[in-house]
């Protein structure tokens, strides 16, 4: 059972524990996911979530994948309380992971939490190494074709390409969200599309322990969607879940401690083989990819731009999905790094009426924009920590801008031709080879052809 709110210390020393649990997990007829750890025997926790089953009861047919998935989700959940304290040992007692899962669970709970560690000011990674049990033998993961395909929607245009390209291959498909923010149920409306709505409730005492002193910062969430998103669609009999992570979210923001701090590792390619690795041992016959995977983000702006009937309900600026709802925005805050990388990719393939319409401004007209677009190339500083896009894609779409007489006398673009550009080689940020689509990736070959189609030029 979860502890008592009066149980809870008034001061948190994060030093003070030595293990976190896993203790148990619990999916009932409904759907209903109850999730439980503890720091030592000293805090317990409490995760749910409500996923959609049909007819409201689990299948019989799919126990095994969906058992696998459950508890894939559990450890993977877990990282939102380990950070608290970030213990030096972790104890797996609902059962032990299998050796692709506990590969994934040493990813994601060190450099998953870099940025939390780095911001922080801690003396390195934590590195937690978790139990293995023997492996399951599987049949290998076939190339063909997914039959049912689930695909996650966060409202913003990589969720928009994303399913518009497995509409286009015509796999059955629904889409699957965890909440239904603003931006969330617009894109599903204008989709037009069957959903699969989940909700996730965090324990309600995480921010009483912020206050109190536990560690606090960034987690690996896209990976913790991306397991709501398996267990639903085994709930429902889809054989796949179609990803919208793009090529550009394996590159890391900052080098620290030996290794790469990305703001988006689980977007990443590494953590996507990992996951996917776990889940073919687990869940035998379920297969996660990323449908984005070959394209940067520049590529997927581009296409993203011709879906006009979706520029009026996406928003990708995380304002809109604070976990306070009294904090939410209801559209673009117009003053963080993720609204103006998205104005910056967008900008080469639009008016500037036409964004100035989307965004409410015209942020490459606003001299007090400068630094923050300038930081996009990490002229200033690092990138920010944040879902933007790589150096080089800035780079790419400030040399566009610069030859495209609709843009090119804007304040903010003629200062970044100016001042910026000079500082990188000629060759960096060339706009043909960041539109190339790469050959890394897991996307199922029968899709491919609808990959290019849709992210050509």
């Amino acid at each position: 059972m979860a502890a008592d709110a009066k149980q809870l210390p008034a001061l948190f020393d994060p030093t003070a524990f030595r293990t976190f649990r896993f203790i148990d997990r619990e999916l009932d007829a409904r759907g209903h996911v109850t999730l439980r750890y503890a720091l030592d025997e000293a805090i317990f926790f409490v995760e749910q979530f409500d996923l959609p089953v049909p007819a409201g009861r689990v299948p019989e047919a799919d126990r095994d994948r969906v058992d696998g998935l459950l508890s894939l989700l559990h450890w993977v959940a877990g990282v939102s309380y380990f950070k608290t304290a970030l213990p030096p040992s972790v104890l797996c007692e609902s059962g032990t992971p299998t050796p692709d899962a506990a590969a994934l669970l040493d990813a994601l709970y060190s450099e998953g939490l870099a940025e939390l560690a780095y911001t922080n000011s801690l003396a390195g990674l934590p590195r937690p190494r978790f139990p293995s049990a023997p492996a399951p033998v599987q049949a290998p993961v076939s190339d063909d074709a997914p039959s049912r395909v689930l695909v996650p929607v966060g409202g913003g245009k990589d969720s928009a390409v994303a399913l518009e390209i497995v509409r286009r291959s015509g796999c059955e498909l629904a889409l699957f969200s965890v909440g239904d923010a603003a931006p969330i149920a617009r894109t599903v409306a204008v989709a037009g599309l069957p959903r699969l709505l989940a909700t996730r409730t965090l324990d309600p005492r995480l921010p009483a322990l912020g206050d109190a002193g536990a560690l606090n910062g960034h987690v690996p969430v896209t990976a913790i969607v991306s397991c709501a998103a398996l267990l639903t669609a085994a709930l429902n009999g889809f054989d796949a879940v179609a990803m919208a992570n793009e090529r550009s979210a394996s590159a890391g923001n900052v080098q620290w401690d030996g290794v790469d701090v990305n703001h988006q590792f689980s977007k990443g390619l590494r953590a996507e083989r990992l996951l996917s690795a776990a889940v073919e041992e687990l869940a035998p016959g379920m297969r996660l990819f990323s449908v984005l995977r070959p394209a940067s983000e520049l590529a997927i702006a581009r296409a993203f731009a011709r879906m006009q009937p979706y520029h009026a309900a996406f928003t990708s600026c995380n304002a809109s999905f604070r976990l306070d709802p009294a904090l939410r925005a209801s559209s673009w805050c117009c003053d963080c790094p993720k609204c103006r990388f998205v104005f910056l990719a967008l900008a080469p393939f639009s008016t500037p009426e036409h964004l100035s319409a989307v965004f409410g401004r015209d942020l490459l007209d606003e001299d007090s924009q400068f630094a923050g677009f300038a930081l996009l190339t990490a002229s200033g500083g690092h990138k920010p920590f944040e879902c933007v896009g790589e150096e080089r894609e800035s780079l790419a779409a400030i040399r566009l801008l610069g030859d495209d007489p609709r843009w090119s006398a804007h304040r903010v673009v003629r200062r970044l031709v100016a001042e910026v550009l000079p500082q990188h080689p000629a060759d960096v940020g060339d706009p043909d080879a960041v539109f190339a689509l790469s050959d890394e990736h897991a996307v199922p070959a029968a899709l491919l052809a609808d990959v290019r189609a849709v992210l050509g030029a």
